[in-house]
């Protein structure tokens, strides 16, 4: 190695952050260099330290896909109408739309008449995704933005929109907007809008042919698949049923009724879910997931910081909710808020084991991988560190991607300040079991 680990760690975040400084002094485009010198050589050093039987795969998976298919178990969705109904209290707040103007009253007024509550849970049926579905908080592709003048507002932090369900997930659908163009729906994990045109209503038939009881997960990053035209970009984590040597995904009818369909996947993209817990898997999922644009609830079909530890670990069976906060409790969790940074940096390397820990603060969650020269590294989606200008302003200084870091990326520059600091801010562990 030409150099080593210690000093690559201490560079990692300084070529990133000085080339996003140098852009937002410019009035010209400059393209960032690659931030994150860590070589293939230390990744599979650092994989190789993890635990290889950290979960037993295939009790996990089973577990995974009974909360999977469990929509198509239910007779209803599992939450009332009054927590169904959270988005509504948007109306009290200053809400700024697609050209930044605020919403008005009567705006609201006419959305919140098309959610049509009245008919909560009493028209229910079973559906399935055609397709990557946005899952909106009320029945609009309109963004919800705070004050897009404000840092950290505005772009990609549309507060309409709750996550991302990938193709092939089983629904439960409550009712249908007043429009028709709208369903409620709860998945394995989240609940909401999505557009009526990328689901299907499944009968009992349908869900028999779809269960083969032989799995298999994506293992690529956004590759076509046609049905024979084009269906879709296929995300990491997407699961298909198979049958024979044919892959199951849905195709509606006129009447938005399911059919099932089959299609080719080369060996490449899947594989028969889970995946082996090795260093040389861990090292490939995670290379692949690295770079990927950071998108705020699945925003354009991308990844926040939760979507990317729970799609990393879907595709060697474990199941992970969907937000940071319900994700420490997905194992045993540690709590380090009255630690002080250096406390939390020795803790994290006596007890974190590499590759089946998150590193948890409010809003955030990051993947623990290892450590090299004592200085601890997580992997992560983020959007952004917060910085300040020579007249005590706050602006934020763009990552915008999956990336991997120290616990105190741009500790380098001028402007980091302690409300900079990730680890300032990190409150505990959790150790995935």
């Amino acid at each position: 190695m030409k150099n080593s680990m210690l000093r690559n760690i201490k560079l990692l975040s300084f070529t990133l952050f000085i080339s996003l400084f140098l852009a937002a002094c410019s009035t010209k485009d400059v393209k960032p260099k690659s931030e994150f010198p860590i070589i293939k050589n230390d990744l599979s050093t650092l994989s190789s330290s993890a635990d290889d039987n950290f979960i037993n795969q295939e009790k996990a998976t089973i577990e995974f896909l009974t909360k999977y298919f469990n929509p198509w178990n239910s007779s209803k969705l599992s939450y009332p109408k009054n927590e169904a109904m959270w988005g509504i209290s948007y109306k009290n707040k200053k809400i700024y739309l697609e050209n930044h103007q605020l919403a008005t009253k009567e705006w609201f007024d006419k959305l919140i008449n098309n959610t049509n509550f009245d008919e909560y849970n009493l028209n229910v049926k079973k559906a399935i995704t055609l397709k990557n579905t946005n899952v909106r908080v009320m029945p609009t592709n309109s963004p919800f933005f705070y004050n897009p003048k404000l840092p950290g507002e505005g772009f990609p932090f549309d507060y309409n929109q709750n996550s991302l369900l990938k193709i092939n997930t089983p629904l439960i659908v409550s009712h249908l907007s007043l429009d028709r163009a709208w369903a409620y729906v709860e998945s394995h994990f989240v609940g909401g809008w999505v557009d009526i045109n990328n689901i299907a209503f499944v009968d009992e038939n349908f869900i028999k042919e779809f269960k083969t009881s032989n799995y298999f997960i994506s293992t690529k990053e956004k590759f076509p698949i046609y049905d024979p035209i084009f269906r879709e970009y296929v995300k990491l984590g997407s699961i298909f049923p198979k049958k024979d040597n044919k892959f199951i995904i849905a195709k509606n009818d006129e009447y938005q009724n399911a059919k099932i369909l089959y299609i080719d996947l080369n060996p490449d993209e899947v594989t028969k879910m889970p995946l082996k817990n090795s260093s040389e898997n861990r090292i490939k999922i995670l290379e692949t997931l690295l770079d990927e644009p950071y998108g705020w609830g699945g925003l354009l079909n991308n990844r926040d910081c939760s979507s990317f530890t729970q799609d990393y670990f879907s595709v060697f069976g474990k199941y992970l909710h969907r937000n940071s906060k319900a994700q420490t409790t997905n194992g045993k969790y540690f709590d380090m808020s009255n630690l002080s940074l250096d406390e939390k940096k020795e803790f994290i390397r006596k007890n974190g084991v590499p590759f089946s820990t998150l590193v948890y603060l409010k809003g955030h969650i990051m993947l623990y991988i290892g450590q090299k020269d004592k200085e601890p590294l997580v992997a992560h989606n983020v959007w952004s560190i917060r910085l300040k200008d020579k007249n005590n302003q706050e602006f934020r200084h763009i990552i915008g991607k999956a990336s991997l870091t120290t616990l105190e990326p741009g500790i380098e520059l001028e402007g980091f300040t302690k409300d900079s600091n990730i680890l300032n801010k990190v409150l505990g562990i959790t150790i995935l079991n």
